[in-house]
């Protein structure tokens, strides 16, 4: 993956999403809020000019590592967010 990558967090309380930028493209995850301790992924979409570079794992590697700092769960109802999630069993902590 490009060390360019820079990935931005966008939250307004009821939804979020991350978002990373390279080469002029933006790739992003959303999530709905539950409650202070819990959020729904829902979506992750990267352009096709983006794909096979990483950026879609980047995204959900972000969130999860976001959940763990701000203490919330997550419920991956997005499927690649859930494939990615079911890969790594070191993230399993952050699912609800």
């Amino acid at each position: 993956m490009n060390d360019a990558l820079r990935i931005r967090r966008e939250d307004t309380g009821s939804k979020g999403r991350s978002v990373a930028s390279l080469d002029g493209h933006e790739a992003e995850i959303t999530w709905s809020r539950v409650n202070k301790g819990l959020i729904i992924v829902d979506h992750t979409g990267v352009p096709d000019a983006l794909r096979g570079r990483g950026i879609g794992e980047a995204l959900v590697r972000d969130l999860v590592e976001h959940a763990r700092e701000a203490g919330f769960k997550l419920i991956p109802l997005c499927p690649y967010a859930k494939a990615q999630i079911s890969r790594h069993p070191e993230w399993q902590d952050v699912v609800n």
